[in-house]
C-alpha cells in the first residue's frame, strides 16, 4: 500500500512521518483491501490551541473513497482520531463483503 503525506506550508519532521507511516501500516495490516492512503497536515489559525488539522483519505477498490478530518492540539492526536474514524467506516465495508 502507498501512503502519501502532504504538509501544507511547513516541513514535516522525520519523527512525525515515521509515526504516520506506522499508524497507516497498522491499519493496512488489519484491512488489506486498502490500496492507498493520503494524509494532509496543516496548521489552522496559529493563535488558537486547537490548530493542528489532519485529513486522511483512503482509497478502497470497489468502494467510494473514505475520508476523515480532525483538528487537535498535536498532529499525532489528530492523525490517531482520524484513523479511528476511518476504522469504523472500514469495519462497515468489511461486514458487507
Amino acid at each position: 500500500m502507498v501512503a502519501k503525506i502532504n504538509a501544507v506550508h511547513f516541513e514535516i519532521s522525520e519523527r512525525l512521518s515515521a509515526f504516520i507511516h506506522k499508524k497507516v501500516d497498522k491499519l493496512y495490516r488489519r484491512f488489506d483491501f486498502i490500496s492507498e492512503a493520503e494524509v494532509t497536515l496543516k496548521v489552522v489559525k496559529p493563535e488558537t490551541s486547537l490548530n493542528k488539522e489532519a485529513q486522511v483519505k483512503l482509497h478502497v477498490p470497489g468502494s467510494a473513497e473514505l475520508f476523515a478530518s480532525k483538528t487537535c492540539d498535536t498532529f499525532e492526536e489528530a492523525v490517531d482520531l482520524s484513523l479511528e474514524a476511518l476504522e469504523r467506516q472500514l469495519e462497515k465495508i468489511k461486514e458487507k463483503k
